[in-house]
């Protein structure tokens, strides 16, 4: 499929209230606890998608859409939930993702980008020049990424209780490298 941005928009639009949805209410066991070692959490997972609104998708667009000369964006912190999100309640990252999201999104609209718009670019620290199409793809993709990681996090909290069964949840198998 080739980039469009209402396409993309489908995906965005829906995350906070497919995880809202999903996990408002549950109780600590589904949404706290982790694969092991450093894995995240449900809650982390969260929390990362807060500080990604706060931090990330605008603030990369709008250095991509600036007139400055220098589009170079600032690293993003993958890591800085585990700290943001201190003292708060999964309920309340929900709410404050949801807010933010609805915030970016209608931010996104009121530029009112022309398909020559999504062609420009930024620096990205890692990758070298990215496109603002590119960035929004992986603002999608990244929706969609870790609305499986949540899925398989949680299924893995029953992975011994499937008993037999274990063997026909691909959710449950050990997996690649995830970002």
């Amino acid at each position: 499929m080739k980039f469009d941005p209402a396409k993309s928009l489908e995906i965005l639009e829906r995350t906070p209230a497919a995880l809202e949805l999903l996990l408002n209410g549950l109780s600590d066991d589904w949404t706290t606890n982790n694969e092991g070692g450093e894995s995240w959490s449900v809650y982390d997972v969260i929390g990362h998608f807060v500080h990604g609104e706060r931090t990330d998708w605008m603030a990369r667009m709008e250095i991509i859409l600036s007139g400055n000369s220098d589009k170079t964006f600032a690293p993003f912190d993958r890591f800085a939930q585990f700290h943001e999100s201190k003292g708060k309640t999964l309920a309340m990252l929900l709410e404050e993702f949801k807010t933010l999201r609805r915030e970016n999104l209608g931010k996104w609209r009121s530029k009112g980008l022309t398909a020559a718009d999504y062609s420009r670019t930024g620096i990205h620290p890692v990758f070298g020049e990215v496109t603002l199409s590119q960035l929004i793809s992986t603002w999608a993709v990244h929706d969609l990424n870790h609305l499986s990681q949540i899925a398989r996090v949680m299924a893995h909290q029953y992975k011994t209780e499937v008993g037999p069964w274990y063997e026909y949840l691909p959710l449950l198998q050990p997996r690649n490298k995830e970002a």
